[in-house]
């Protein structure tokens, strides 16, 4: 019997594998239309590019919510091919820097940790990701922050129930997932910055 953690992560998994092969699909037709010529405009343009950010999104939620095993490895360069896809079109820059090559559970944490950032930083900004020796450093910056006090309490405070919709799931999948790695986060917010260390 699984217990209900690892069910999140199996159904992540699953929703992941099953979205990635078709979306794939769309995206090699489209680039074979391009390729063709017969169809072009800013119609296939905004098609190519909506297959590329989706075929990002899922690779990113297939790290982020996916099942893990203690020994499986994940290269610093996919995780930046990954955030770099993501990256285009949209106001939001990561910086990740990190060694050549990591744990994948390490990773899950710090995508959670990233989609907390995502939050509130609904306008656009900046997510620096830093892995040093041992400790990761998330830090989220912009002019304007957008703080939910509930939610970002939910991070350290296991008593704490805030109002949580399907957005905002990473604010319950981070502390099961500190947890299980047997790490303290700690939460810092200041004006324009939300600082993140685990």
């Amino acid at each position: 019997m699984h217990d209900k953690s690892d069910i999140s992560a199996l159904l992540g998994s699953r929703i992941c594998h099953d979205l990635i092969s078709p979306i794939g699909a769309i995206g090699n037709g489209v680039e074979l239309l391009l390729m063709d010529g017969r169809v072009r405009g800013p119609e296939m343009t905004l098609v190519a590019e909506s297959v590329a950010h989706a075929n990002a999104r899922i690779r990113f939620f297939c790290v982020a919510f996916g099942q893990t095993s203690k020994d499986q490895r994940i290269g610093a360069a996919e995780v930046k091919g990954i955030l770099s896809d993501m990256a285009q079109g949209n106001r939001l820059m990561i910086d990740w820097t990190s060694p050549a090559d990591l744990t994948r559970r390490e990773c899950k944490l710090a995508f959670q940790c990233m989609l907390c950032l995502e939050t509130a930083l609904g306008q656009g900004g900046r997510i620096a990701v830093d892995r040093g020796q041992s400790r990761w450093t998330l830090t989220g910056s912009a002019a304007r922050l957008r703080i939910d006090p509930e939610l970002w309490e939910a991070l350290s405070n296991p008593a704490a129930a805030p109002e949580i919709g399907p957005g905002q799931v990473q604010f319950l999948l981070v502390p099961e997932e500190v947890a299980r790695q047997h790490r303290r986060l700690t939460v810092e917010i200041s004006g324009q910055e939300i600082r993140l260390t685990f």
